[in-house]
Formats: structure tokens, sequence, C-alpha cells
């Protein structure tokens, strides 16, 4: 795995850049994620949008790039905005997608629109990848599937663990995490995480190695699992956390950037093309990390 997100930019910036199509690009963070991954020579961007507004903000934030983007105007419409993003995927115009303007839904409804959508997998997962200071690390799922079963959370595995290959971890260690590491019917995320640990034992999941149930010491600090007595090559030393649901996901990944301060990228799995929705609220780096998570597990060019 990449030991940080700069090492990440730097690997992906040596293959050849990819364009990211903004899907309702008039609000200032999507703007400057786009200035600065043309400024880092990272990727282009595609501007579909509200046209007279996004170059009003381009005159603002940048005014050195305000004809070097190709803006499609669709004006303030922002299912509109969401509907020719995906079009233009279809036309083989970009690579991914990051949300601006619109909210999440309805980017994802057109994404997932089944006669025009973008969905290639039955179930499609968050990926978060956060800045640790013994290297990167990835969270799955924090962002769509509420409460998975068995079924689903073999898909999340298999979506993190591509994601983690991508960004240089060939044979990533999974751990599943749960409140204890001793399975108890009582608490289904443990059953589950049993029997995923089995699957992989047998071969029915490749690509990875899986651990579980562990609690959260126990998946990321050796010490804690020697105490417990816990062996095995993913205690304490995981690359990739899979949370039992919604809930868990999206309070570690909240933990992770507020309290612990670490940056934090993520993108959707199991579409033609990588779906970017970070918060409005997030910076122009996070954004542009976003892109070069994305773009770092395509796969490069010959």
């Amino acid at each position: 795995m990449y030991k940080d997100f700069n090492e990440m930019v730097k690997a992906v910036k040596q293959r050849k850049r990819g364009t990211v199509i903004i899907a309702a690009a008039q609000t200032e963070s999507v703007l400057d994620a786009a200035i600065l991954a043309k400024r880092e020579n990272l990727a282009d961007s595609l501007l579909v949008g509200d046209k007279p507004a996004i170059l009003a903000l381009l005159e603002q934030l940048a005014p050195e790039y305000r004809d070097s983007f190709e803006i499609i105007d669709t004006g303030s419409d922002l299912q509109k905005a969401a509907a020719v993003s995906v079009q233009l995927v279809h036309e083989q115009r970009g690579n991914l997608i990051l949300k601006g303007k619109t909210e999440t839904a309805t980017l994802l409804r057109a994404v997932l629109d089944k006669e025009k959508g973008l969905r290639v997998a039955e179930v499609i997962s968050d990926v978060l990848a956060y800045e640790h200071p013994d290297g990167l690390k990835i969270m799955s799922d924090g962002g769509i599937n509420l409460n998975p079963e068995l079924s689903e959370l073999i898909a999340i595995i298999k979506n993190a663990v591509w994601v983690a290959q991508g960004m240089g971890c060939p044979n990533p260690k999974v751990a599943l995490l749960s409140a204890i590491e001793t399975v108890n019917p009582k608490l289904p995320s443990t059953v589950n995480a049993a029997i995923l640990t089995q699957m992989s034992k047998r071969k029915q999941i490749t690509g990875c190695e899986i651990e579980g149930p562990l609690a959260f010491d126990l998946a990321v600090d050796p010490e804690a699992a020697r105490i417990k007595g816990i062996s095995s090559p993913v205690a304490g030393n995981a690359d990739v956390m899979i949370v039992p649901n919604i809930e868990a996901g999206n309070i570690f990944g909240k933990i992770v950037s507020l309290y612990c301060g670490y940056r934090v990228a993520h993108f959707v799995v199991g579409t033609k093309v990588p779906i970017l929705i970070p918060s409005r609220a997030d910076t122009g780096e996070n954004k542009m990390l976003c892109m070069a998570m994305a773009l770092s597990c395509m796969p490069e060019e010959k």
C-alpha cells in the first residue's frame, strides 16, 4: 500500500492522466479540485452544469484557467447535470464522475438507472482510504449499504480488495470488525465474520487474507492481539477494515478525519467508472485526492 497520499498522487501522475466528469460543477470546492488536478498534471476535467456560473467562479478562483476546461451547459437543473454526466461516460468522454453541487441521491439515481445507468455489479459500495502514520489504510462500507447481509459483505470485501490492490497492496490483510473477537449468535456481525473467515481459508474468497471477528484494537494493534492470544497474519496488521453496517462506517470515517485529523479520500465501486461523492463541504484538496485514489485503480495503459 502507498505510504501516504503524496506517494499515491506521484504514482498516478506517472501514468497517462484521466478525465474527470464533474456533475453540476458550479461550486467552488469542485472547481478548486479541478484546478489543482490540472495544475498538478493529475487529470483533466469536463465541467457539466451552469456555464455562466462556472465561468464566473473560474474567473474568481483562477482567471488563468478560465478557458482551460471544456464546459457543457445544462443550466441550473441538477438532475439534468447528473444525467448528462452519466451519458458522457457511455460516450467514453471521461474516466470517473465527481459530484459537484448536485445531491448524492440525485447523482446516484442517475448512475443506478436501470436503462441508462452505470451499474456493473449487484452490490456497489463506498471505499474510504485514510492516511495513518503507518501508511494508507482502507475502510468499507460507510456510505451505501445500510446493514449488509452475508452476500453483500462478500461483494463489499471484493470491492475493497480491488481498491487496495490498485493502491499497491497485492494481497491485503482484511479485518472484519465487530465489538468482540469471539462468535456470539446474538451478535450477527460475529457470525458473518466467522463464516467469511472460513470462506477465505477455503479459497472461496481470494486475493486477500481475511480474519474476524476482530475488535478494532485487535485489528490494528499487534500488542493487543498478542495479549489476547489472537495469532494470524491479519491481527494487528490489517490493511483493510470491513465494518458491519453503515452506522459504524459513517462514525469511523468521521472520527479519523475530524478527531484524528487524517486526510481521507473515497469513491464508489461497482459501477462502470468510479463515482466520487465527497461532501459538498469538503475542500478542493480532499476532492482532488478522491480523484487520485480513483485514478490509481485504473489499469495502466500499455
